[in-house]
């Protein structure tokens, strides 16, 4: 093996027999943001990526990772900082309920818990844990999880530099369900300039059923896009009684930022703040047709670079 991986090896304390590890160590070290980019962006959308002169949706939303920065982003990409923010900008009534927060698993006492409870990292995207009954967990199992999620350092494998500097945590947050016996959904607001142009409705993964996701427009029609999942038509979604509010919120809280997606639950007729994410998808989800993706482009003004 070469010697200075064998340094970097041994100073980050890391073992050779962990895949995960190396490949963090991998990434930190022998690729830059650029070149990981365009790597992952060819994997995934099978084009190349325009980052001297971008007009699609996912192009700008690249270019905005190797150029934009803004320390309040940073804030609200933190899953448990971005509670403060909220609660500056539309107030706490709008925050689920936090049970705990934890530097450590070994921190976490399950016996002190209420019997459901959402488990999740402050520091990425996708670490989650939904648990509907704590005698039904395997623990040793969701433990071993939470520790890898401790140990990664997310903005490394997306370069979504909001994550970078996170200090990750493990927070617990109050179980939630859809009122009607749905599958649990999740309104996201795409907004542009703080102006929401559409909303997603996606349906939470089941045993039975992976994710689908529906596009609405702000007067709730439905829309033929796609974005990486498919349709949900065999469940009617209402339009919500409080949408005005939610876009209202949305536009509250997504104010400075040249895009931002903003979700939220609607449980109840009550309103609850989700996250706030910067880069949908890593800027790399599938966007049917094209000519959608360069419609989003066209309502991403980007500002002046590292502004």
């Amino acid at each position: 093996m070469n010697v200075s991986i064998k340094k970097l090896i041994y100073k980050n304390s890391f073992t050779l027999n962990s895949y995960e590890q190396l490949k963090q160590l991998y990434y930190k070290y022998f690729i830059g943001d650029v070149r990981l980019i365009k790597k992952r962006f060819k994997e995934r959308l099978g084009r190349e990526v325009n980052l001297e002169n971008p007009v699609n949706y996912n192009d700008k939303l690249q270019w905005l990772k190797l150029n934009w920065q803004n320390p309040v982003a940073k804030e609200c990409a933190d899953k448990f900082q971005v509670r403060e923010y909220v609660k500056k900008t539309i107030g706490t009534e709008y925050l689920n309920e936090l049970y705990g927060v934890y530097d450590s698993v070994e921190e976490i006492n399950i016996n002190a818990l209420p019997n459901s409870f959402v488990l999740k990292g402050s520091h990425g995207s996708g670490y989650n844990i939904v648990c509907k009954d704590k005698r039904t967990m395997k623990w040793n199992e969701e433990y071993k999880k939470m520790r890898k999620w401790l140990k990664t350092n997310y903005y490394l494998g997306s370069r979504e530099w909001v994550y970078k500097d996170i200090n990750p945590k493990i927070i617990c947050e109050k179980f939630i369900e859809q009122d009607d016996g749905e599958e649990l959904r999740d309104y996201r607001f795409f907004c542009f300039n703080g102006e929401p142009k559409f909303i997603t409705v996606d349906f939470s993964i089941t045993d039975k059923k992976r994710t689908r996701r529906n596009l609405y427009d702000l007067k709730w029609n439905l829309m033929n896009q796609e974005i990486s999942y498919p349709k949900e038509l065999t469940i009617k979604v209402n339009k919500p009684n409080k949408l005005d509010e939610m876009i209202k919120l949305s536009k509250k809280l997504s104010s400075g930022f040249p895009h931002a997606r903003v979700d939220f639950y609607y449980i109840k007729e009550k309103v609850i703040f989700g996250e706030i994410t910067f880069f949908h998808q890593s800027g790399m989800g599938k966007i049917k047709p094209l000519e959608f993706e360069e419609e989003m482009g066209s309502w991403l003004n980007l500002p002046d670079a590292n502004k």
